[in-house]
């Protein structure tokens, strides 16, 4: 038997060895069937795939992650004059602003507030200094979103859009000398506002499937007949739209003439046209939930421009799809993240400040166990946002432009957000349902949709792009094997293929063993980094092991499904989920160490890599659970979990500290709300929480000594001595002092500010408003 299995295992050796002998019985078959099965990749495919860069989402599908890697990459941060920015022109921009003006009154931001940001520079901050620019950093801009949105969603998305995915990006990569001559300067000191049309009412998430059409034909431009382009179109959700005055353009280019050459059909074709071309329609607006930014639809009929309006001229038509999805990653890695990391910042900060400052039952309700579970994950979530939104800022700052990281940090940051903010809206209860001036969290709550929808709906990005892109892009075989099965070098790409494939097998084999020993010794065979915090050495040795089951999951989901996993999207978005889960445990695990190793914010760590790691688990079950074939779901079980479950939700003594850190004035609590805009007007929802979180803290070893004397008797049968009028009742029996009198009564004036909701008119002001908008005369007569 022996002898039997030496020759058999020569045998294999021998057929897997010798490429000669492997291409022969194996590999040929394979690659004629691959060859056959492959589906054809439009260019449109083609491009999406292919763009951007691959950045530590490949590590962690590899199965074997270089943990020195990651924490070799510099910690993000700013120079002394982005500082500076931040510090003064971001803080005079949020107090020009009032969020319950622009949102309910003026319906925009004021005529100063726009000034301010243009003549700042606020507009053209990704724009290189010799253009006008402040030509800042990625993590620059993120911090300055970050802040702005803490302050008003119209300030940040005023901001946000002319720096994201739009005329300025585009024209600095792709744009022509003269175009960008002349733009540039301009963008830079806000004389043009740009926006950029690319989303179709009947294509929306689809994009490359917009509707728009530009047709090449000869027409008379400034007097002249030139060949150019008549351009059809319809979108919509255009943020900056209504008031811009220089518009970006995403069409499908057609050349049905030739006057360009033999292609009929050239492709997206992205142009930049100024608003008042004749034909150009953009002066409406859209009501986003209570949103006051721009946002409108544009709409053209057979509007002719030449071509030099087409973004680098004519030798970048058809090429319009490639240029978005190669500058998509640098904008949705900053946008949405930072945006919506300013609004959990705030919620922090605000909601945590509220439950001491609002009592129940003679207790700050933040001390309340139920309370406390929101604000663990409020303040976890927090955390957690905070740190992708630096890594993923950073990756940029690194040249990276990480298509699948990018979408992994807007999908999970905006729900985590959304988490964030309905808690938040728990806690405060009444106070959050009535829109009012000093509302703090309603319009947020509001507005959170918002996040979820654009920049590809969140549904779409998790069953549709994280693990369908990333499986292709991140996988270190995968595209190498499509490469070659389509290369018109048969012979070259059999060979390519050949190498591929049998280096895949090894990996898929080596990942199975290293996941099936991980689970069988729970994780501690795997070495940890030895310069990393004692306290977290044990995550790296599970992230390693998710990594590897990961790994092993994923190459047999593929093998298993092949081209029918794109359409089982519950598990491809599980799939992703796992990925997502490492990456975020990676942000939390690397920001503990750059901000180096905080004991006071390890709570926040624990929790937020713990929460990941759950969540993880919890993938992984799910893919398992419906994996077709309950011999391949027994397989994976065994291989994978052979005890069960390797991580449990974070403790609930971890969402205990995490809650008493937020509802005190710590070090802590300003580096988990560092960002937000903190009003020096006590007049102001964040100035008088603040100045309310200081009083009642200093009111409370008051408090306490009124509560010993009732105990023993005293106020006894007393009217005035409940919960609003007791400090008058104590200082009139003689329980405290004058000093002490004048600490409650502070204390109760900022508590009644904070506890208030705004009333109205009936008919909430329309009767005034209209009278006020009457001549003297009109009014007279009336």
């Amino acid at each position: 038997m022996l002898s039997l299995i030496l020759v058999l295992a020569c045998a294999l050796g021998l057929v897997l060895g010798v490429p000669a002998i492997r291409r022969a019985l194996i590999t040929g078959r394979i690659f004629r069937v691959y060859r056959k099965v492959l589906p054809s990749m439009s260019e449109t495919e083609r491009d999406a795939l292919e763009a951007g860069t691959v950045w530590w989402e490949g590590e962690l599908f590899r199965g074997n992650p270089d943990w020195a890697k990651l924490h070799a990459y510099p910690a993000p941060k700013l120079t002394p004059e982005e500082q500076s920015f931040l510090d003064q022109e971001c803080n005079e921009a949020c107090r020009l602003v009032d969020d319950w003006k622009v949102s309910h009154e003026d319906y925009d931001m004021s005529a100063e507030a726009w000034q301010y940001i243009k003549d700042k520079g606020f507009l053209g901050m990704i724009i290189p200094k010799r253009y006008g620019g402040l030509e800042f950093s990625a993590f620059a801009h993120s911090q300055v979103v970050t802040r702005l949105s803490t302050r008003s969603s119209a300030l940040a998305v005023s901001v946000m859009v002319p720096n994201s995915l739009g005329p300025a990006e585009l024209l600095l990569h792709y744009g022509t000398e003269e175009q960008k001559n002349h733009y540039l300067p301009r963008l830079a000191k806000g004389l043009e506002i740009p926006a950029f049309a690319l989303t179709s009412p009947w294509a929306g998430s689809d994009a490359a499937s917009i509707p728009d059409v530009g047709i090449v034909c000869k027409g008379m431009w400034q007097g002249k007949e030139v060949v150019g382009m008549r351009v059809t179109w319809d979108k919509r959700y255009i943020t900056l739209g209504p008031i811009c005055t220089i518009l970006g353009l995403a069409f499908h280019l057609y050349d049905p003439d030739g006057l360009l050459g033999d292609k009929k059909h050239i492709g997206i074709t992205c142009a930049l046209v100024p608003w008042d071309t004749p034909g150009v329609e953009t002066r409406r607006r859209l009501f986003p939930l209570n949103a006051m930014f721009m946002n409108g639809p544009t709409r053209g009929k057979d509007v002719f421009m030449p071509l030099d309006f087409i973004i680098g001229g004519q030798a970048m038509a058809g090429h319009g799809w490639r240029m978005l999805m190669e500058c998509l990653a640098a904008g949705r890695s900053i946008s949405l993240p930072s945006s919506n990391t300013g609004m959990s910042q705030v919620t922090a900060r605000t909601v945590g400040a509220y439950a001491r400052v609002r009592s129940q039952f003679k207790m700050a309700i933040g001390r309340f166990e139920g309370v406390e579970e929101a604000l663990g994950r409020i303040g976890g979530n927090t955390w957690l946002n905070d740190a992708v939104r630096r890594m993923t800022a950073g990756a940029i700052d690194l040249g990276e432009k990480p298509s699948v990281v990018s979408a992994i940090a807007k999908y999970h940051v905006t729900e985590r957000a959304r988490q964030i903010v309905n808690d938040g809206m728990d806690v405060i209860g009444g106070k959050g349902i009535c829109l009012g001036p000093s509302n703090f969290l309603g319009r947020a709550y509001q507005q959170i949709p918002i996040g979820i929808t654009v920049e590809g709906a969140n549904i779409l990005t998790r069953s549709l792009i994280l693990f369908g892109q990333g499986a292709i892009r991140c996988h270190p075989f995968v595209l190498r094997e499509m490469h070659a099965a389509k290369n018109p070098n048969v012979a070259q790409g059999f060979v390519d293929f050949d190498q591929a494939l049998f280096a895949h097998v090894k990996f898929v084999i080596g990942n199975g063993a290293r996941a099936f020993v991980g689970g069988l010794t729970g994780a501690s065979v795997f070495a940890a980094p030895s310069n990393v915090a004692p306290e977290t050495r044990r995550y790296y040795q599970q992230m390693t092991r998710f990594s590897a089951a990961f790994a092993f999951l994923a190459d047999v989901s593929m093998l298993t499904l092949g081209g029918a996993l794109k359409r089982r999207e519950k598990l491809s978005a599980r799939l992703g989920d796992i990925l997502a889960m490492l990456y975020l445990a990676s942000a939390a695990l690397k920001r503990y160490e750059d901000e180096g190793r905080q004991a006071a914010d390890a709570p926040f760590m624990h929790w937020a890599v713990q929460d990941s790691l759950f969540k993880a688990q919890q993938a992984f079950d799910g893919v398992i659970a419906n994996f077709p074939g309950a011999a391949m779901r027994k397989l994976l079980r065994r291989v994978l979990f052979p005890f069960g479950a390797a991580c449990t939700a974070p403790a609930d003594r971890l969402g205990r500290d995490i809650a008493k850190a937020m509802i005190e004035p710590s070090a802590t609590r300003d580096r988990l709300t560092a960002l937000v805009h903190l009003p020096q007007n006590e007049h102001e929802p964040v100035g008088t929480l603040e100045a309310a979180l200081s009083a009642t803290i200093d009111a409370e070893p008051i408090d306490a000594k009124i509560r010993t004397a009732m105990k023993g008797g005293a106020l006894r049968d007393n009217p005035d001595a409940n919960v609003r009028d007791l400090a008058e009742a104590a200082f009139a029996a003689g329980l405290v002092t004058a000093a002490e009198h004048a600490v409650l009564r502070r204390r109760d004036a900022l508590r009644d500010v904070v506890v208030h909701v705004d009333d109205f008119p009936m008919d909430f002001g329309q009767a005034q408003q209209a009278e006020s908008a009457l001549t003297p005369l009109q009014r007279a007569a009336a």
